[in-house]
């Protein structure tokens, strides 16, 4: 059932208010990528064990698939089942267009990201466009994200090596983050710093250094994407630090996907792949969801 927008707006005051808390309370928010209910079911049972705050996101892949108030109502649906304090996130909303469509449907958070969706937009084209969701998020008081420049990577598994000398061309550079945030507007600022979106052979380096001038540099949230694959200690320091959030998919995604064929290789004769898949591919997935809760220092820092 559609939210009021009412409720809307107190879900998205209390959001407010948790992620000033996590950046004074040096904690930081899991943005967990939903897929379907199995993946909501791994996330939400992990931040009931670890009575930690999470994010569930969708991207426009899983919009377009799943759609927005039915993302809406299931969150709310297992959230009262749970007993959990969960936030929706719109993650790299393409268009000005549809990260309205995430606020009017009452997400408590909008990345819009023009740069994605056009690598080669104008940074007068993000900054007009950012600005435009800022001011309509006014509607309900939704958090908007956003960068100025597009950084690399996809949700996939990728078996190419990181070139970090090209990577570094796309680092943020703090004072022109300054800029971008005080011509925006935005809430939170995601940083460049050696995240990269995916899987690779080998660990990422973050650039702790950068992030230590990046948050000396600006007054918002700062978020970190390209979570995956990244050693618990980059987490646990850029909490420290002053991250308030860190988005991850393709660790989730990898370990469903090879748990469910290992699952079904052994069980040939099973044909209710959703008996399988609540046995053993949401517990595998939550063991990932609960790793990153730990590193992110949020465990035991809900609110009901």
């Amino acid at each position: 059932m559609a939210l009021l927008l009412r409720e809307m707006r107190i879900n998205c005051a209390k959001a407010r208010n948790r992620m000033n808390q996590a950046r004074s309370e040096h904690w930081a928010f899991g943005a967990f990528n939903l897929d379907d209910e199995a993946t909501l079911r791994a996330v939400l049972q992990a931040a009931q064990v670890k009575q930690a705050p999470v994010l569930v996101e969708v991207s426009q892949g899983e919009v377009d698939d799943i759609g927005l108030d039915v993302v809406r109502d299931m969150v709310d649906n297992l959230k009262r089942q749970y007993g959990v304090e969960v936030y929706i996130n719109l993650d790299h909303s393409p268009s000005v267009a549809a990260a309205k469509l995430g606020i009017e449907a009452g997400f408590e958070f909008i990345h819009i990201d023009i740069s994605q969706a056009n690598h080669d937009a104008s940074d007068q084209e993000i900054i007009n466009a950012t600005k435009e969701v800022v001011d309509y998020a006014k509607l309900t008081g939704a958090l908007v994200e956003s960068e100025p420049h597009y950084f690399g990577g996809s949700s996939n598994l990728h078996n190419e090596k990181i070139d970090y000398e090209e990577i570094k061309k796309t680092f943020t550079v703090p004072d022109k983050a300054k800029d971008f945030v005080t011509a925006t507007g935005i809430d939170t600022f995601a940083a460049a710093i050696g995240n990269l979106h995916g899987k690779y052979p080998v660990p990422k380096i973050l650039d702790l250094e950068l992030l230590k001038s990046i948050r000396q540099t600006i007054d918002c949230a700062i978020s970190l994407h390209g979570g995956s694959d990244t050693p618990g200690h980059y987490f646990r320091d850029a909490v420290s630090i002053g991250v308030s959030k860190v988005n991850i998919n393709s660790d989730m995604r990898y370990v469903y996907r090879t748990t469910l064929e290992k699952i079904l290789s052994e069980n040939k004769e099973e044909y209710s792949t959703s008996k399988l898949i609540h046995s053993y591919v949401i517990p595998a997935v939550q063991a990932v969801v609960e790793s990153k809760i730990n590193d992110l220092n949020s465990a035991g820092k809900a609110q009901y």
